[in-house]
């Protein structure tokens, strides 16, 4: 059986690269030699320490992952590479997967999703924070005319900011505590504000900076019977939710927004393969680069990657080579 090198975490704080068998390409599937795969911080850091709660062992298990939480475990869920084996029509294809970091995979035909025309294979790592994105848009209900803020300017809450800066008449802010990202907020449509300097009253608050601060302040920027989504994964770590104060007299909705369903009311019309195709074909914009600020070769992770999933870890999203 074929080998190949895959990233996995094997201990709190702890990465390695190991080889691991890919089965051969049978007549419903294909194999692709990755050429790009995304880190997605937020969860990943919380794999790389271990703090994925034992109650979500299973929940949290992603395509084609090998390992059991805490550890070792083989994650990750942003592969961009180019079919080398499968359907002759589709050989040299540049395709999207949900697969963990790993040079050569062998994966079933639905799951390559094709990349359209115009996004480049590097801007598609970014594929499955932006289906993310859609989805909590959809959560947070945003009309047209709708004032929104968005608290975290990381990929997650500036995707976000992207999808909803596009609706009509929609005034959208992002806030962070890194005053840097107030450019990369601008060129997608939206406004910024910095720490202490929030608008208030908004009509949606969505939350995405995965602090009980942020969280607080989403809950007192809330208008009378607005919607607060909660899109920020905590893991094993409890967050103080301020339900006192103004919370019940103001009637506000807390909600939370999880990628791994498709909201209620789209779910009879939208297959998550109709929402991944859609969330690529929202790539198509080159201001989405911006978002894309790191590289790490695959053979270099075990050594840098922790940097980046340290608290506090700078930049936005970091991807891993494979040439």
């Amino acid at each position: 059986m074929p080998r190949s090198d895959a990233l996995w975490y094997v201990a709190d704080g702890r990465i390695e690269i190991r080889p691991v068998d890919v089965p051969q390409t049978e007549p419903q599937n294909v194999r692709v030699t990755a050429r790009f795969s995304g880190v997605s911080r937020g969860t990943e850091r919380l794999v790389f320490r271990g703090r994925v709660p034992v109650s979500e062992h299973q929940r949290m298990r992603c395509r084609y992952q090998d390992g059991n939480f805490p550890f070792p475990v083989k994650y990750g869920y942003a592969l961009v590479g180019v079919i080398a084996e499968g359907p002759a029509a589709r050989i040299g294809e540049n395709v999207f997967l949900l697969h963990p970091h790993q040079r050569e995979v062998c994966v079933s035909l639905a799951d390559a999703h094709t990349l359209p025309a115009g996004v480049p294979p590097r801007r598609a790592a970014l594929a499955a924070n932006m289906e993310t994105a859609l989805n909590v848009v959809w959560d947070a209900g945003i009309a047209p005319g709708d004032r929104v803020l968005i608290v975290g300017a990381g990929v997650l809450g500036l995707l976000t900011a992207g999808i909803a800066a596009r609706i009509p008449g929609t005034t959208v802010t992002v806030t962070d505590i890194e005053p840097s990202r107030a450019a990369v907020a601008s060129s997608l449509g939206a406004g910024f504000a910095a720490s202490g300097n929030t608008p208030e009253d908004q009509d949606v608050v969505i939350h995405t900076s995965g602090t009980a601060e942020g969280l607080r302040l989403a809950l007192t920027a809330a208008g009378v019977e607005a919607r607060v989504v909660e899109a920020s994964w905590y893991g094993d770590k409890d967050i103080a939710v301020a339900l006192g104060e103004g919370f019940h007299a103001r009637r506000l909705q807390l909600v939370s927004s999880q990628v791994g369903a498709v909201p209620p009311a789209r779910r009879v019309r939208w297959s998550t393969a109709r929402r991944m195709a859609k969330a690529l074909e929202l790539l198509r914009d080159d201001r989405y680069d911006a978002l894309i600020t790191g590289e790490i070769a695959l053979t270099d992770a075990p050594a840098a990657l922790p940097k980046v999933l340290a608290d506090g870890g700078a930049g936005l999203m970091t991807v891993l080579t494979y040439t």
